[in-house]
């Protein structure tokens, strides 16, 4: 799939712009700051970082309210600090520490904050989507005017649970919204190599879902098309669906070498890089300067430094409570 020129850039509020800016480079600086860490053992487990897909996430997070549930997947860090779940309790997490968000327990797959209505986190491709048609089936019978987001790569379009899920929220009209973050690798595998129909758009079409195509490397064109969908969906449309055409600049994880991909295939996307091509619209058009980004990135700097400590000071989890929240089966 080729990628496509960037549009012209819309006018934007400057105010606007360098939340959109802000939100991109302290994704991109928490990652490259968590690759550095793990490197160095600080970090354990597995590790998938979202270089390269922060328009994404920052994009589609404008056009949800505090109120609306966010589902995501294991590659998730960047939805997790869009939602606004501070860049210190998902640093300790990833430590696995009792300050992180979801106490230690559950690492950097497993993010979880309830109080943002952010559910996760889940290490199972696929599995975040029939939690989703739950959340919004909640929320129809208890007559919520609440939307509920669920992120997903293209690998999980192979998954039944995506079929399903699209298949019962189509039915039942529920307000789920369904982000494909199409990178192009289901894990290693190229798209073209695990889908017969690589317009990932015709599998919801084929469900009766409205289905839409975007550059998932522009912001602009992410938030505006996230808030188009969001609009139909919260006025009883039922569900939508949304591809966003997109690259990972990283390997699949930290233990991937990454030699399915041609070193030409990635310089090629990075040429697209969703932050410099951003800041170099909004300069060419008058609404910010250096001055305004080197602001930022000083800022975004002072928040990973912050992050960092915290989690590094932050406490293990007591012995005591290491079975706490695990559930067993009842004894017979």
């Amino acid at each position: 799939m080729a990628a496509t020129a960037l549009s012209p850039a819309p006018l934007i509020e400057r105010d606007h712009a360098l939340t959109l800016l802000r939100g991109m480079l302290l994704i991109r600086r928490f990652e490259e700051k968590a690759a550095e860490l793990y490197s160095a053992g600080n970090i354990h487990g597995f590790l998938h970082l979202y270089i390269g897909q922060e328009a994404i996430a920052v994009g589609a997070l404008q056009a949800l309210t505090p109120d609306d549930a966010i589902v995501a997947t294991y590659r998730e860090h960047g939805h997790a600090l869009a939602r606004g779940i501070p860049a210190g309790a998902v640093m300790a997490e990833m430590y696995g520490k009792a300050s992180g968000c979801s106490r230690g327990h559950g690492g950097s797959m497993h993010l979880f904050d309830a109080g943002r209505r952010f559910y996760g986190g889940y290490a199972i491709v696929g599995g975040g989507l029939p939690i989703a048609v739950g959340l919004a089936l909640a929320d129809t019978l208890e007559q919520r005017a609440r939307v509920t987001a669920c992120f997903f790569g293209d690998g999980a379009v192979a998954e039944g649970e995506f079929h399903e899920s699209l298949n019962l929220a189509a039915l039942w009209k529920l307000p789920v919204l369904f982000l494909c973050e199409n990178n192009r690798y289901a894990m290693g595998t190229a798209l073209e190599r695990h889908q017969s129909q690589t317009d990932l758009r015709a599998k919801a079409q084929s469900y009766n879902v409205p289905a839409e195509q975007v550059d998932g490397m522009d912001v602009l064109a992410v938030q505006e098309a996230t808030r188009r969908a969001v609009d139909a969906v919260r006025h009883g449309g039922g569900p939508q669906f949304i591809e966003f055409l997109t690259y990972r600049f990283r390997a699949h994880s930290m233990y991937d070498p990454d030699l399915y991909r041609a070193k030409e295939e990635i310089a090629r996307w990075k040429e697209r890089d969703p932050i410099s091509t951003f800041q170099a619209r909004l300069r060419e058009a008058g609404v910010v300067t250096e001055a305004d980004v080197a602001q930022a990135e000083q800022e975004v700097a002072t928040e990973i430094v912050a992050a960092v400590a915290f989690a590094e000071a932050a406490p293990w989890e007591p012995v005591e409570n290491l079975l706490k929240d695990v559930c067993t089966g009842a004894p017979r």
